[in-house]
Protein backbone atom coordinates (compact mmCIF):
# COMPACT_ATOMS: atom_id res chain seq x y z
CA UNK A 1 0.00 0.00 0.00
CA UNK A 2 1.38 3.37 -0.97
CA UNK A 3 1.37 6.37 1.34
CA UNK A 4 -0.23 9.61 0.28
CA UNK A 5 1.20 12.98 1.12
CA UNK A 6 0.41 16.64 1.14
CA UNK A 7 3.80 17.12 -0.52
CA UNK A 8 5.46 15.84 -3.68
CA UNK A 9 9.04 15.09 -4.71
CA UNK A 10 10.53 15.38 -8.19
CA UNK A 11 11.80 12.23 -9.87
CA UNK A 12 15.18 13.95 -10.43
CA UNK A 13 15.61 14.43 -6.69
CA UNK A 14 14.62 10.81 -5.99
CA UNK A 15 17.33 9.75 -8.47
CA UNK A 16 19.87 12.05 -6.82
CA UNK A 17 19.08 10.45 -3.45
CA UNK A 18 19.49 6.96 -4.97
CA UNK A 19 22.88 8.03 -6.36
CA UNK A 20 23.81 9.29 -2.88
CA UNK A 21 22.71 5.98 -1.40
CA UNK A 22 25.01 3.94 -3.63
CA UNK A 23 27.99 6.30 -3.59
CA UNK A 24 31.19 4.88 -2.13
CA UNK A 25 32.55 6.78 0.85
CA UNK A 26 36.08 6.17 2.05
CA UNK A 27 35.44 7.39 5.58
CA UNK A 28 33.11 9.46 7.68
CA UNK A 29 29.42 10.11 7.64
CA UNK A 30 27.58 11.60 4.69
CA UNK A 31 24.20 13.31 4.97
CA UNK A 32 21.59 14.37 2.43
CA UNK A 33 19.29 16.93 4.06
CA UNK A 34 15.83 17.69 2.65
CA UNK A 35 13.26 20.32 3.44
CA UNK A 36 9.73 21.18 2.31
CA UNK A 37 9.15 24.28 0.24
CA UNK A 38 5.97 25.51 1.90
CA UNK A 39 4.88 27.56 -1.12
CA UNK A 40 4.99 24.72 -3.65
CA UNK A 41 4.59 21.84 -1.16
CA UNK A 42 7.56 20.08 -2.73
CA UNK A 43 10.30 18.21 -0.94
CA UNK A 44 13.56 19.81 -2.01
CA UNK A 45 17.28 19.43 -1.38
CA UNK A 46 18.59 21.55 1.44
CA UNK A 47 22.22 20.49 1.73
CA UNK A 48 24.54 17.54 1.16
CA UNK A 49 27.45 16.89 3.52
CA UNK A 50 30.36 14.52 3.13
CA UNK A 51 32.66 13.36 5.94
CA UNK A 52 30.70 15.20 8.64
CA UNK A 53 30.51 14.34 12.32
CA UNK A 54 27.10 14.03 13.95
CA UNK A 55 27.98 16.99 16.18
CA UNK A 56 28.71 19.17 13.13
CA UNK A 57 25.56 17.95 11.39
CA UNK A 58 23.43 18.91 14.39
CA UNK A 59 25.08 22.36 14.38
CA UNK A 60 24.10 22.80 10.72
CA UNK A 61 20.44 21.89 11.26
CA UNK A 62 17.93 24.66 11.92
CA UNK A 63 16.86 25.07 15.53
CA UNK A 64 13.18 25.77 14.81
CA UNK A 65 12.38 23.94 11.58
CA UNK A 66 12.10 20.21 10.81
CA UNK A 67 14.26 18.49 8.21
CA UNK A 68 14.53 15.03 6.68
CA UNK A 69 18.02 13.55 6.75
CA UNK A 70 19.28 10.54 4.84
CA UNK A 71 22.44 9.58 6.70
CA UNK A 72 25.15 7.21 5.51
CA UNK A 73 26.59 6.43 8.91
CA UNK A 74 30.12 5.10 9.37
CA UNK A 75 29.69 2.16 11.73
CA UNK A 76 32.92 0.57 12.98
CA UNK A 77 32.55 -2.89 14.45
CA UNK A 78 34.70 -4.38 17.20
CA UNK A 79 36.11 -6.97 14.78
CA UNK A 80 37.55 -4.19 12.59
CA UNK A 81 34.86 -4.17 9.89
CA UNK A 82 33.33 -0.89 8.80
CA UNK A 83 30.01 -0.50 7.05
CA UNK A 84 27.78 2.41 6.17
CA UNK A 85 24.12 1.71 7.01
CA UNK A 86 21.66 4.17 5.57
CA UNK A 87 19.20 5.68 8.03
CA UNK A 88 16.34 8.12 7.71
CA UNK A 89 16.15 10.80 10.40
CA UNK A 90 13.15 13.02 10.93
CA UNK A 91 14.61 16.10 12.63
CA UNK A 92 11.69 17.66 14.46
CA UNK A 93 12.92 20.20 17.04
CA UNK A 94 10.60 20.74 19.97
CA UNK A 95 10.72 24.48 19.22
CA UNK A 96 9.19 24.09 15.74
CA UNK A 97 5.70 25.43 15.11
CA UNK A 98 2.96 22.78 15.29
CA UNK A 99 1.68 23.52 11.76
CA UNK A 100 5.16 23.01 10.28
CA UNK A 101 5.65 19.79 12.26
CA UNK A 102 2.32 18.51 10.96
CA UNK A 103 3.33 19.27 7.36
CA UNK A 104 6.60 17.35 7.73
CA UNK A 105 4.95 14.49 9.61
CA UNK A 106 2.37 14.14 6.84
CA UNK A 107 5.16 13.76 4.24
CA UNK A 108 7.44 11.44 6.21
CA UNK A 109 6.06 8.01 5.25
CA UNK A 110 5.53 9.09 1.64
CA UNK A 111 9.16 10.20 1.37
CA UNK A 112 10.48 7.05 3.03
CA UNK A 113 8.60 4.90 0.51
CA UNK A 114 9.81 7.00 -2.43
CA UNK A 115 13.47 6.74 -1.42
CA UNK A 116 13.20 3.22 0.06
CA UNK A 117 14.90 3.93 3.40
CA UNK A 118 12.86 2.37 6.15
CA UNK A 119 15.26 2.34 9.14
CA UNK A 120 14.19 5.59 10.74
CA UNK A 121 14.57 7.69 13.85
CA UNK A 122 12.61 10.69 15.06
CA UNK A 123 14.91 13.20 16.77
CA UNK A 124 13.48 16.15 18.69
CA UNK A 125 16.47 17.34 20.74
CA UNK A 126 19.95 18.12 19.39
CA UNK A 127 21.69 16.14 22.12
CA UNK A 128 19.76 13.00 21.13
CA UNK A 129 21.53 12.56 17.78
CA UNK A 130 24.83 11.08 18.91
CA UNK A 131 27.22 8.32 17.87
CA UNK A 132 26.36 6.45 21.05
CA UNK A 133 22.62 6.55 20.22
CA UNK A 134 23.13 5.34 16.62
CA UNK A 135 25.58 2.58 17.58
CA UNK A 136 23.06 1.23 20.11
CA UNK A 137 20.27 1.32 17.51
CA UNK A 138 22.27 -0.23 14.68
Amino acid sequence: MSATSTCDIDADLVQKIKDFRFAKYESGNAAFVLQIDRKTLKIIEDEVYDNITLEDLVEELPENTPRFIILSYELKHEDGRTNFPLVFIYWSPSTAKAEVNMLYASAKTFLQEKIDVMRDFDIREADSLTDEFLRKQL
